[in-house]
């Protein structure tokens, strides 16, 4: 009988004491990391600048701030995380048509900021490519419109058509166009040359009119001083006819008294006569009367009578 017991209580088939402790604590061990994994999953830290945006069972749930925030978990499961950081889009160079069928190339940067995460994942498959291609879109659009000169000098003009237009669109996205700019409005190789070659003529059209414009002042200028000069030698034309007129006039009165002064006048002006005469460079000969001294003397004799 103690044989049979004993062998029995060493039977190979029945777990001992420590043996049965051991599976008891393995399953603590186990249970107790999955507490620990589910509490891990059922708390969520959110970073400053982001949301989470949380699905139940496949569907939209809740959107997270920044901060701790508590899911459900194996129920709750962040399905995007969004920025709400500005967001640069950049839009590649592109040909554009003006109103007068000038070949242009622009290109433009947008910032954009998420202020609905669940209606930028929800509501668009790709919100950054869209609204770039928006951008592009919008662009030809405006500058179709434009005349070349228009388009180049007016960015201000297209930047803010540009924001209106888009601002519209992207609000159903739950995204805000914080500003748009316009980066380069550059004419076509073909048009610059062509830009180039018409400034050119532009400004020889201009050196042109200068020119001429200072030409005719000078020509008014020259005939209003000939006009002034020929004035003056009027005047004074004038003045010494008169003064002739009057010393005529006082000769004549002189000769009909009888006055001495006269032959004295005359005598003085034939001397002056000769005198330069004789003194001029262009004279060779000076042409004197045959008998000079009795022409001296009768000038001066009437002097004495």
């Amino acid at each position: 009988m103690s044989l049979i017991d004993h062998s029995y209580r060493s039977s190979p088939l029945k777990p001992s004491i420590w043996e049965r402790s051991n599976g008891r604590s393995d399953y603590r061990c186990c249970f107790a990391a999955l507490v620990i994994i589910t509490i891990g999953m059922g708390v969520r830290i959110v970073p400053q600048g982001f949301k989470h945006v949380v699905q139940r069972l496949g569907k939209y749930h809740k959107t997270l701030s920044p901060g701790l925030n508590i899911i459900i978990p194996y129920v709750d499961t962040v399905a995007y995380k969004i920025t709400t950081k500005d967001i640069q889009v950049d839009v590649a160079p592109q040909e554009c048509i003006t109103r007068d069928n000038a070949v242009i190339t622009t290109n433009a940067i947008g910032f954009i900021n998420i202020i609905s995460p669940e209606k930028a994942v929800y509501g668009i498959e790709n919100y950054h490519l869209a609204i770039g291609a928006l951008i592009q879109t919008s662009l030809r659009s405006i500058i179709g419109e434009m005349s070349l000169d228009s388009a180049l000098s007016g960015r201000d003009h297209i930047k803010a058509k540009l924001k209106q237009a888009i601002s519209d669109d992207i609000a159903d996205w739950g995204i805000t166009l914080k500003t748009v700019e316009v980066q380069d409005v550059n004419p076509s190789p073909t048009m610059a040359k062509a830009m180039e070659a018409q400034a050119a003529a532009e400004r020889e059209r201009r050196a042109t009119v200068t020119s001429a414009e200072g030409e005719k002042s000078a020509a008014i200028l020259e005939a209003e001083g000939r006009l002034e000069a020929a004035e003056r030698d009027a005047k004074a034309k004038i003045v010494q006819a008169e003064a002739s007129q009057q010393s005529i006039e006082m000769v004549a009165k002189a000769a009909q008294h009888g006055d001495l002064s006269v032959h004295y006048l005359l005598g003085e002006k034939y001397v002056q006569a000769i005198q330069q005469a004789a003194t001029s460079n262009n004279s060779k000969t000076v042409i004197l009367p045959a008998d000079l001294p009795a022409a001296i003397r009768g000038i001066f004799g009437g002097l004495n009578k």
